[in-house]
Order: structure tokens, then C-alpha cells, then sequence
């Protein structure tokens, strides 16, 4: 039999099924319809909670834009927030401090995943301005590689979903 002959008796099978069995069909139908409604309903919902937390603008953003950003975040949330220049910071782009500890941060808007390079970068620079914690922080996601290394540096990975 070639293919076209076995997709017709697969189809003339299944219809048979459905057809002998009407309880089935109307479930089956009602399942797959469900399913269909629920995915375009979750898909619009996630849709409209990326909206209103503006994490939509946020990937427009340059990179100086997106520290800006969050330097303001980071000022709301009870940090005082220094920027770092923007060549020779050494990796770190922010520098947060509370009356407990100091922090530095790597920022990365990115259209990818971002990877090993950022954390090593935050590694170095929690080394040379003497911080107490370091953190990459971005728009997008980490490569495992990326999450391996910060886990045995103890380094914060702020992605996406967190942001």
C-alpha cells in the first residue's frame, strides 16, 4: 500500500470510531475545542500581563536607557544607586548600597540569552569595589552555562520573568 491508500483507510478507520460511538465524538470534540479556547485565553492573558509590566518597552531600550531604568527600580525598592561610567566600570554598570551591604550590578538588555561572560564580569567587578553581593540582571533569559557559573559564584541572576 503506498501513503495516500494508508491515510485513507487510517481516516476511514477513525471515522468509523467516531461514528459507531457519538458519546465519544461529542467528547472528543468538546476536549479538543476546550484545549484550543484554554491555550488562545492563557496566550492572551500572558500577553496582557506583559503589557502592563512594561517589560514590552523595556526590550526598546538601549543599553544606557535600560540602566536608567533600572537605577530608578532599584531607587524605589530603598537602594541608594550609583551609575558607573561608561567605559572602565570594571563589569559592573550599577552599584547599589543599604545599610547592610553593597552590590553591584551587571545590566544587560538583551535580544538573546545572555551567558557566561556577564557573570564572570560581575565576579571580577564584586573583587574590585569590595561588594558584599553581585548581580547580572537583564530582559532576557541565562544560558545554563551562565546559571551554572553564578551558582557557584554566588551570583543573583535576575532574567526576564523576575524583572
Amino acid at each position: 500500500m503506498d501513503f495516500l491508500t494508508r491515510l485513507r483507510v487510517g481516516f476511514e478507520l477513525l471515522w468509523a470510531i467516531l461514528s459507531a460511538e457519538p458519546k465519544l465524538t461529542v467528547i472528543l470534540v468538546i476536549f479538543f475545542a476546550g484545549s484550543l479556547i484554554w491555550a488562545f485565553v492563557t496566550n492572551y492573558l500572558r500577553q496582557q500581563k506583559l503589557r502592563k509590566s512594561g517589560i514590552l518597552e523595556v526590550d526598546k531600550m538601549t543599553g544606557t536607557v535600560f540602566e536608567e531604568y533600572l537605577q530608578g527600580l532599584l531607587k524605589r525598592r530603598g537602594y541608594k544607586v550609583s551609575l558607573t561610567s561608561v567605559t572602565g566600570d570594571y563589569g559592573a554598570d550599577l552599584v547599589l548600597s543599604n545599610t547592610d551591604k553593597k552590590i553591584v550590578v551587571q545590566a544587560k538588555r538583551y535580544n538573546k540569552k545572555v551567558g557566561l561572560k556577564a557573570v564572570q564580569e560581575i565576579v571580577s567587578a564584586k573583587n574590585h569595589y569590595n561588594a558584599d553581593e553581585c548581580w547580572v540582571i537583564t530582559n532576557n533569559y541565562f544560558t545554563a552555562p551562565a546559571v551554572n557559573l553564578a551558582i557557584s559564584n554566588k551570583v543573583i541572576l535576575i532574567d526576564r520573568d523576575v524583572l
